[in-house]
């Protein structure tokens, strides 16, 4: 296979300069289905979240796959399936960054939605500029920082013996696997880094949501409840698909570490990019088609669209 004509740079001798994405090099028939599939996806986020942008907060999702999806669909296409050392390190920091980014996001958007439903006269005042223009520059900034840490630390290990990935991107916990050092500052710093951006921002959603249904429950219309329970429904669907494919794929890799089937490890690498194409091709449809505001600027659009074709 093209695999195994690559030099696998085995001697402790020389550092790793590059690295080999594995990806499904094993299954061609399943890598060009698995291609389709992929690209199809990747234009959808282009399309749906690009028409948007101006209305939505789409330019997150943008960034998060164009820092792994290109590079994922243009190894398909390679016969050499390889990524510089460095360009591996700007794309483990993108999409580091933007995965922490959206997880502190996600938490802010059910604090959004508990001041709507459980506050709602005070909506206006708490939720005004003052409040989440600096909550989504400090988003942003926080999962800057924290990608440069971990980065820097993956980065100035030795890389000395395989350099080949067993995953479609530079995933960094395949790329620590392969360090020739050890990588136990690597380990704590990450541990900490997602208890601060995935499970305190999970239990921050799941505290807003155990005071949001509970005052759902209790309005007295169904009407009333049905519009209540609206406001929050897209953000509770993206919250359930985004960290519940996370946990799938971490519960994915703990079952490999004790079985070794090749079958799951397909299947990991498979549900691992689920969470990073998936989540953003809905999250046009989820959230901005059922706004007021996003299918005005839609039909506005359509509407000058088809007046400059009459003329």
């Amino acid at each position: 296979s093209s695999v195994e004509n690559i030099n696998m740079g085995k001697t402790n001798q020389s550092s790793v300069t590059e690295f080999v994405l594995l990806g499904l090099s094993g299954y061609p028939e399943l890598e060009a289905i698995y291609f389709l599939l992929v690209l199809f996806m990747y234009l959808v986020i282009l399309l749906g979240n690009g028409v948007i942008i101006i209305v939505n907060l789409s330019f997150l999702d943008i960034c998060y796959t164009s820092s792994s999806i290109p590079l994922f669909l243009s190894r398909f296409l390679a016969s050499k399936k390889t990524i510089s050392f460095s360009g591996c390190g700007v794309q483990m920091f993108l999409s580091f960054a933007m995965g922490a980014t959206e997880c502190v996001l996600l938490s802010m958007m059910a604090f959004d939605c508990y001041v709507a439903i459980c506050n709602p006269l005070r909506y206006p005042v708490i939720m005004s500029k003052n409040l989440y223009v600096p909550v989504a520059a400090g988003s942003w900034i926080a999962g800057g920082v924290n990608s440069v840490l971990q980065i820097s630390l993956a980065m100035q290990l030795p890389f000395c013996g395989d350099n080949v990935i067993n995953h479609f991107t530079c995933e960094i916990l395949s790329v620590l696997k392969l360090a020739c050092a050890d990588i136990s500052i690597n380990v704590i710093s990450m541990v900490v880094a997602n208890t601060i951006f995935l499970l305190v921002p999970l239990l921050f959603i799941f505290v807003s949501y155990v005071f949001i249904l509970p005052t759902i429950l209790r309005i007295p219309s169904a009407e009333g409840r049905h519009k209540a329970f609206s406001t929050c429904s897209a953000h509770l669907t993206v919250v359930i698909i985004f960290y519940g494919t996370i946990l799938f794929t971490y519960a994915k890799l703990k079952a490999k570490d004790f079985s070794g089937a090749d079958k799951v490890q397909v299947t990991g690498k498979i549900i691992s990019l689920f969470y990073g194409v998936v989540t953003p091709m809905l999250n046009p449809l989820i959230y901005s088609l059922r706004n007021k505001d996003v299918k005005a600027a839609l039909k506005n659009v359509l509407c000058r669209k088809c007046s400059s074709e009459e003329m």
